[in-house]
C-alpha cells in the first residue's frame, strides 16, 4: 500500500469520525430503537421488507450504508457526492444540524455495508443497535480485504469478511437474527452476548416465481410478491416475521404491492414483448448463485442472460468467474450473452463448447446483437457489472420505466456517457 492510499485510508475514519460526533448529538436527543441489517448481498430487500411493516413508525437508511452516510441520514444532510466546495459546507453545517435536526420516529432501520475493513465495525460501536439481521455472508468487494490479510491480520480473505461482519453482532444488545444454515455465522457469533437466534430456509415450503411474480409458501401463510422475488429472499421472510414478533406487532403477509429497490429482480416490459428481468445492481457470487438459481426455477419460455463481469474481487477474480460459468451452465438458458474482459477470459473459455454463448467487449456490441437477434418470445435476465442498465434503458418498451433502473443519477450518466453510453 502506497503512502497515499496509508493516508486516504486513515483519513477516512477521521473525517468519518468528524461527522459520527455531531450526528451523535442528534441521535441521543432522537433516542429511537435501532435495528441494523448486515451482510453481504440482500441488506436493502431487508430493509425494505421491513419498511413494508413498520411504515411510518421507522426512519430507514435508504441510499446510505458507510460510516458517512448514516451521519449525513440522521443529520439530515445530503453527501458525499458533489464538489469539493460541497464538503466544506457540510464541515461547516454539522454542527448546526446536530443541536437544530432531530427525527422523531420510533425506530431506525439502518443498512451497514461492509465493504472496507473496520467500517461495520466502527458503525457498530458507535450506534449499538438493539437488534441486527445478519442477512448473508461471502465476498463482496474481496478486493478490499486483501490488504488486511498480507499484513497478517488475517489468514483468509474468507475469514476477514466474516470477522467485519460480525462486529455488529459482536456490540447488539438484545437480539441477533442471523442464517442458521451458514456455519461461519454461526461460528462467528457463538461468543456473541446477545440472544441469537439461527433461522433456516428449511422453513419454506413451496416457492412459484414467474417472470412478474413469487409465491412463498409456509406452514400456516404464504407471501405473495408482484416480482419475481429469488428463493433465497426466504432467509430475509423468516427473519422478518421473527423481527415483528420480538417488536411485539402485527406483520402483513400481504405484499404484492411491496416495490423491490432498482435494478435487484425487477420484472420489466420490453420491446418486442420480450420480458426483462432486472438484477444489475451489483454482482458478485452470492447474488449471481441467487439470480440464476431463480432464473434456472423460473416458470418462463425462451431464457436468454445477459451477463457481465463480477468486480471487485482483486486476486480471486479468476477463481470466481470460473464458479461463475458452473453456475450459468446449470440454468440451461437458451443463450447467454457476456460482456466484460474478465468473462470472455475466465468464464466464456468454459462454456464456449457446452453452450450456445457469445461474448462481447462493450455494451454497445451486446446491445446491437440483442436488437437484430431478440424475436419478442423471449425471457431475458441481465445480471452484472458493465453498465447492464443502460441496455435495458435501451429495450423498454415504456421510455417513462427508466425512473426503474439503478445508477439514474447525475454522477454516474456522467460515467456511463464517458464509456460513449448515451
Amino acid at each position: 500500500m502506497t503512502l497515499i492510499s496509508k493516508f486516504k485510508k486513515k483519513f477516512y475514519f477521521v473525517a468519518a469520525g468528524y461527522f459520527k460526533f455531531w450526528a451523535n448529538i442528534s441521535l441521543k436527543r432522537w433516542h429511537p430503537r435501532i435495528v441494523v441489517i448486515t451482510g453481504s448481498a440482500g441488506k436493502t430487500t431487508m430493509l425494505n421488507l421491513v419498511e413494508s411493516q413498520l411504515g411510518t413508525k421507522a426512519h430507514y437508511s435508504h441510499n446510505a450504508n458507510s460510516a458517512f452516510g448514516i451521519a449525513f441520514d440522521i443529520l439530515g444532510m445530503h453527501g458525499i457526492t458533489g464538489s469539493k466546495l460541497h464538503w466544506v459546507s457540510l464541515i461547516l453545517s454539522a454542527p448546526g444540524r446536530a443541536f437544530s435536526y432531530q427525527r422523531h420516529e420510533d425506530y431506525y432501520i439502518v443498512e451497514c455495508d461492509g465493504e472496507r475493513p473496520h467500517e461495520a465495525e466502527f458503525i457498530a460501536k458507535w450506534l449499538k443497535p438493539e437488534v441486527s439481521l445478519w442477512v448473508s455472508l461471502g465476498r463482496s468487494h474481496a478486493v478490499f480485504y486483501e490488504g488486511v490479510v498480507a499484513n497478517g491480520e488475517f489468514e483468509t480473505i474468507d475469514e476477514a469478511i466474516a470477522h467485519e461482519f460480525a462486529t455488529i453482532p459482536m456490540h447488539t444488545r438484545k437480539l441477533v437474527l442471523i442464517d442458521g444454515d451458514n456455519q461461519e455465522m454461526v461460528n462467528s457469533t457463538k461468543i456473541v452476548d446477545a440472544e441469537v437466534v439461527k433461522l433456516s430456509k428449511d422453513e419454506l415450503q413451496e416457492y412459484e416465481v414467474y417472470p412478474d411474480h413469487a409465491i412463498f409458501k409456509f406452514k400456516n401463510h404464504s407471501f405473495e410478491f408482484n416480482e419475481p422475488m429469488p428463493r433465497d429472499v426466504t432467509i430475509q421472510l423468516v427473519m422478518l416475521e421473527r423481527l415483528m414478533k420480538y417488536l411485539d406487532l402485527p406483520i402483513n403477509y400481504k405484499l404484492d404491492d411491496f416495490d423491490m429497490p432498482p435494478a435487484r429482480s425487477n420484472f420489466l416490459k420490453g420491446k418486442k414483448g420480450i420480458k426483462i428481468i432486472d438484477s444489475s445492481y451489483n454482482a458478485h457470487i452470492i447474488s449471481m448463485t441467487t439470480m440464476l438459481d431463480t432464473f434456472k426455477l423460473m416458470h418462463a419460455p425462451h431464457k436468454w442472460m445477459v451477463i457481465g463481469d463480477i468486480i471487485d474481487q482483486g486476486k480471486l477474480e479468476g477463481e470466481e468467474h470460473e464458479r461463475l460459468a458452473e453456475l450459468l451452465l446449470k440454468v440451461k438458458a437458451e443463450k447467454v450473452i457476456m460482456i466484460g474482459r474478465r468473462t470472455k477470459k475466465y468464464t466464456y473459455p468454459l462454456m464456449k463448447d457446452k453452450c450456445d454463448v457469445i461474448s462481447f467487449d462493450k455494451p454497445q456490441q451486446a446491445l446491437k446483437y440483442l436488437e437484430e437477434n431478440l424475436t419478442g418470445k423471449e425471457t431475458v435476465l441481465f445480471k452484472g457489472s458493465q453498465y447492464l442498465e443502460w441496455i435495458v434503458e435501451k429495450l423498454l418498451a415504456d421510455p417513462a420505466d427508466v425512473d426503474k433502473l439503478a445508477r439514474q443519477d447525475a454522477a454516474h450518466k456522467k460515467r456511463r456517457a464517458s464509456w460513449g453510453l448515451k
